[in-house]
C-alpha cells in the first residue's frame, strides 16, 4: 500500500435496520455534536479570538489581493445589519442577490443573516446570459424581495428593468443604472451600529430562515429550497464530527463555485465555522478561464480544496506540466474533497501518481453525497482509502433511509439539516416527503445517477444512464466532455455528444488555426474518430442495456432559457431531449442522416 498523508478522520460505525419490503435505514453510531445557533455566532467568536486572521479575500481590479480579516468583516456585518433593520425587510420581503461572489456580497449576506432577515443569492446567467430572463421573474417573483443587490448596477441594469418589482429599493455598489433609483453600498456601511443589532442577532431561533437556495428541478423551474439557520450550522458541525482535521487545522481555501449554489454554501460556512480563510477564484473549469485558477492556487497555496470532479480534470495537465505548481498544490494539502458528481478512477489515479512523485504521498480524496435540500452534507466516505463511486455513510444526526424505487433504492432522510419545504410552493413541499417524513432525494445508490434519468427500452429492458454516461466520457476522452443518453421507448441506447473543440481540432491536420468550432465537428476525422470509439465500446457491451449503436455530435450548446443547463454547467438531461425532440427523431430516423454516427456491428443483443 502506497504512504497516504494522515490528518484526523471521524469514526464511520453506523447502526442497520432492515425492513421486509428490502429497505434499510441507517444511522450513524456517533452522537452529532454541539453546534450554535447562527452562522454568524462563529464570526463574533473569531472576531474576538482571531480578530486580524484573514476570513476572506478576493483581486482587485489591478489583480491584487483585498482581504478582509475577521474584525474588519463583524465590524461592516454590524453596520449593514443596522442599515437593515431601518428597511421593511422580513421573510416575506426578503434580501435578493442577482451578482456573484465578491466581498460585498460576503458582507451583506452575513449581515442579513445575523440580523435575521433571509438573503437569497440568484444565479448571475439568470441576469446576464439569459435572453427573455424567464427564470429571474419566476424567483424575483417567489420572493417577493425588499432590496436587490448589484455589485455592478449597469451590467444588471437590463435585468433589473425587466424582473425586478417596483417597490425594491436596488444597492449596488458601483454603477448605479439609469432607469432606477439606486442605493450606494457604501452609504448602508457609513451606518453606525447600536444595540439594535445585537438585540435582533440575540432573538434568533435555529427556525429561522437564513437562506433561499434556488435549484431546478425536472421541469426546469427553479424551486427555492428553504435553508434555516439551523440547517447550516448543523450541518457544519456534521462535517467536523466526520472530518476533524478541519477543526484542527483551520481550512484555506481557493473556491470558484457560484454562491448560488449549495456546494459554495457549504464550503464558506466551513471556512467560516472553524475559523479559517476564503479567497474566491476567478477562474472556472472552462477553456481560457482555468489559468486564472491556476494563479490563484500559485499564490495561496490552500490546505484542502473543495470541487467538482470537471475542475480536477483541468488541473491535472497543468500540475503534470508545472513542478513548481505541482509542489505548491501538495506540500500543504491536507485533503481533496469532490461533490456533485462522480470522480472518474483516472482522476484520482492521476492525482495520486502526481502526489507520490511531488511529495511522496498520496493526499487522502473524500466524497460524499448531498443536495440543497440537505444543506447539503449528508453522506460522507471518510476514510482515506477510498475509491472512485463510493457515496459513504450517513453523518452524525442524519436519519438515512433507503426505500426501495422500481430496481433501486431511493436516498431519503431526516435530521436537522433538513429542509423544511420549498418557498412557497407547498403542493411541492408535500410531494417532497414521504409517509414518514422522510426527504425523498431522488437518488440512487451508488452514484448511479437520479432515478428520473433512467429509462426503458421498448423491449423494456432498463437502462441505468449514471454508470452508463461515466463509461461513455472516459472511453472517448478527450474527446467529449458530456453526454445525454436517449432510447426511451426505442429499441437501441443512442448518445447525444458535446464535444471537446479543442480536442477534435487536433484530429483536423488540414484545418487552419481559426477554423470555427462548427467546421471542426462536421470534418469527416471526427466523424470517423468517434465511429471508431463507438464500434470499440459497442464491442464490450454486455448486452442491450449498455450497448450504444448510434450517437450524433450536438453542435448548439445547452441553452440555460431552455433549462438544458445549470449555472455550474450541469445538463439536465430530461430538459434537453424535450427541447430537441428533433435531433432524436433524426438520430433514429430509418434512413439516418450524414450527422448521425453509427457503431458497425452485426449482432443483436436482448
Amino acid at each position: 500500500m502506497t504512504p497516504i498523508r494522515k490528518i484526523s478522520l471521524g469514526p464511520s460505525g453506523v447502526a442497520t435496520e432492515r425492513f421486509a419490503d428490502g429497505g434499510v435505514r441507517v444511522r450513524s453510531t456517533t452522537t452529532l455534536g454541539p453546534y450554535p445557533t447562527k452562522i454568524t455566532d462563529r464570526l463574533v467568536h473569531f472576531a474576538k479570538t482571531a480578530p486580524d486572521r484573514v476570513l476572506i479575500g478576493q483581486r482587485d481590479e489591478a489583480g491584487e489581493w483585498r482581504r478582509m480579516t475577521y474584525a474588519e468583516m463583524l465590524d461592516r456585518v454590524r453596520r449593514i445589519g443596522e442599515a437593515l433593520l431601518a428597511r421593511p425587510l422580513s421573510p416575506e420581503r426578503p434580501i435578493a442577490i442577482l451578482s456573484g461572489a465578491d466581498l460585498d456580497h460576503c458582507v451583506l449576506a452575513l449581515a442579513a443573516m445575523h440580523v435575521g432577515i433571509p438573503v437569497a443569492p440568484i444565479s448571475p446567467p439568470y441576469s446576464l446570459v439569459s435572453t427573455d430572463f424567464g427564470k429571474l421573474k419566476h424567483v424575483l417573483g417567489l420572493l417577493t424581495p425588499g432590496l436587490i443587490f448589484a455589485s455592478d448596477g449597469a451590467a444588471f441594469a437590463t435585468a433589473i428593468d425587466a424582473a425586478a418589482p417596483a417597490d425594491a429599493e436596488i444597492v449596488v455598489r458601483a454603477n448605479p443604472a439609469k432607469n432606477r433609483r439606486s442605493t450606494l453600498f457604501e452609504s448602508l456601511l457609513a451606518t453606525t451600529p447600536t444595540r439594535a443589532v445585537d438585540a435582533a442577532a440575540a432573538e434568533i431561533t435555529g427556525d429561522k430562515i437564513a437562506k433561499i437556495l434556488f435549484t431546478s428541478g425536472s421541469t426546469g423551474m427553479p424551486k427555492g429550497v428553504i435553508n434555516t439557520q439551523r440547517m447550516y450550522t448543523a450541518n457544519q458541525q456534521m462535517q467536523i464530527d466526520m472530518l476533524p482535521t478541519l477543526r484542527e487545522q483551520p481550512p484555506v481555501v481557493v473556491d470558484w463555485m457560484p454562491w448560488n449554489h449549495t456546494f459554495a454554501h457549504s464550503d464558506f460556512g466551513n471556512v467560516l465555522y472553524n475559523g479559517g480563510s476564503y479567497y474566491i477564484d476567478d477562474g472556472r473549469p472552462v477553456p481560457g478561464r482555468f489559468e486564472r485558477t491556476v494563479r490563484n492556487l500559485r499564490d495561496i497555496k490552500p490546505n484542502y480544496y473543495f470541487n467538482v470532479p470537471k475542475a480536477y480534470e483541468f488541473l491535472i495537465p497543468f500540475l503534470r506540466a508545472d513542478r513548481e505548481l505541482r509542489r505548491g498544490f501538495f506540500e500543504n494539502m491536507l485533503m481533496m474533497f469532490y461533490a456533485a458528481a462522480g470522480l472518474p478512477q483516472f482522476i484520482w489515479d492521476a492525482l495520486d501518481a502526481l502526489a507520490l512523485e511531488t511529495v511522496g504521498e498520496r493526499v487522502p480524496m473524500i466524497t460524499g453525497l448531498g443536495m440543497t435540500e440537505t444543506a447539503p452534507f449528508m453522506l460522507c466516505a471518510n476514510w482515506p482509502d477510498g475509491f472512485a463511486g463510493l457515496v459513504g455513510v450517513p453523518a452524525p444526526g442524519v436519519d438515512f433511509k433507503l426505500a426501495p424505487v422500481e430496481r433501486k433504492f431511493e436516498a431519503r432522510m431526516k435530521g436537522p439539516s433538513m429542509t423544511p419545504g420549498y418557498w412557497r410552493q407547498p403542493d411541492l413541499t408535500a410531494k417532497a416527503y414521504d409517509e414518514e417524513g422522510y426527504f425523498k432525494t431522488g437518488k440512487g445508490i451508488v452514484f448511479d445517477g437520479r432515478i428520473a434519468e433512467d429509462f426503458k427500452l421498448l423491449t423494456g429492458t432498463w437502462v441505468s444512464v449514471g454508470p452508463l454516461k461515466t463509461k461513455i466520457v472516459l472511453h472517448f476522452a478527450p474527446y467529449v466532455r458530456d453526454v445525454v443518453m436517449t432510447g426511451a421507448d426505442r429499441d437501441e441506447v443512442g448518445a447525444l455528444f458535446f464535444a471537446d473543440g479543442e480536442a477534435c481540432r487536433a484530429l483536423c491536420p488540414d484545418l487552419p488555426k481559426a477554423a470555427p468550432e462548427l467546421e471542426v465537428l462536421r470534418h469527416p476525422n471526427v466523424g470517423a474518430r468517434f465511429a471508431e470509439l463507438l464500434t470499440e465500446l459497442a464491442k464490450e457491451a454486455t448486452g442491450s442495456a449498455n450497448r450504444v449503436t448510434r450517437g450524433m455530435l450536438l453542435e448548439a450548446p445547452p441553452s440555460i432559457d431552455k433549462h438544458e443547463m445549470t449555472d455550474k454547467g450541469s445538463i439536465n438531461a430530461r430538459a434537453l431531449l424535450d427541447a430537441r425532440k428533433d435531433i432524436v427523431a433524426e438520430l433514429y430516423a430509418e434512413k439516418p442522416s450524414a450527422r448521425v454516427i453509427l457503431a458497425r456491428i452485426d449482432e443483436k443483443v436482448t
